[in-house]
């Protein structure tokens, strides 16, 4: 089988496994991708193929999700921090987000994945900028899974940048102070619309958010696994959703609420 995604036509779906049950699985499904370089040094490879092998990964990820019944998976792919790594990495990770997507994009709307690219997306360059406004605008309408990948991405400057946007409309006289509230704020960060995830899964054993949805992970539950993010596969998935599902969600209440 081609590395690409496959299409329903040519690979075989990957069926619930029985340990888990259908209704209490998480919505919404966010991922900290860490380990790619460990995964790569422990091999006598150069980091580049850490990288290369996490997309596979991620591919795997997504498929295992849209075909469990999971409505939404975030990665995240690229933070603001990112960038102080050495040049040729960052220039190779710019380059593979460009061929990736080039090469994914058929496969996702075959799929009918919705794609959404999160975060500061100017910094980056043209030609991504433009295969990532192509990709938004192809796969809005699909019905299937919701894929987002945050991307120049910073929890606090997502913060900072919706209270800038509130601040702004009271400037203007369209908005009282006394109406921000939870939900005008929420519709102000790059996540509009979409839920907040249920459950956050992150590798290689760190044990950080990272300036990842610092708003979005209020009332997440944490997945931390020593699985270094190239590794992560059904098994280490099934096992983040056996964790979750082993969970007691009370939300500040008694009675305990799922998913």
């Amino acid at each position: 089988m081609s590395r690409a995604l496959a299409t329903n036509h040519d690979r075989t779906r990957h069926t619930l496994p029985a340990s888990l049950d259908a209704a209490r699985l998480p919505a919404h499904v966010a991922v900290i991708m860490d380990g790619n370089g460990r995964w790569a040094r422990q091999r006598g490879l150069p980091r580049v193929m850490g990288h290369r092998e996490g997309v596979e990964a991620l591919k795997r990820t997504l498929r295992l999700c849209s075909d469990w019944g999971i409505g939404a998976l975030t990665a995240y792919a690229f933070s603001t921090e990112n960038w102080n790594r050495p040049g040729e990495e960052v220039t190779f990770l710019m380059t593979l987000f460009e061929r990736v997507l080039a090469r994914e994009l058929e496969a996702l709307e075959r799929e009918q994945v919705r794609i959404r690219f999160l975060g500061d997306l100017e910094p980056l360059p043209s030609g991504l900028r433009q295969l990532i406004a192509d990709a938004t605008e192809r796969t809005a309408a699909n019905a299937g899974i919701h894929f987002n990948v945050c991307t120049n991405y910073g929890g606090r400057a997502e913060l900072v940048r919706a209270a800038r946007r509130l601040a702004a409309r009271v400037a203007t006289g369209e908005l009282d102070p006394t109406q921000i509230d939870e939900t005008l704020f929420a519709a102000e960060l790059h996540t509009a619309g979409e839920r907040d995830p249920d459950l956050l899964i992150r590798t290689s054993g760190e044990q950080r958010i990272s300036n990842f949805l610092l708003w979005q992970l209020a009332y997440a539950e944490l997945h931390i696994t020593e699985v270094l993010w190239p590794d992560f596969d059904e098994a280490a998935l099934e096992a983040a959703l056996r964790d979750y599902q082993s969970r007691q969600r009370r939300f500040g209440g008694v009675e305990a609420i799922l998913p």
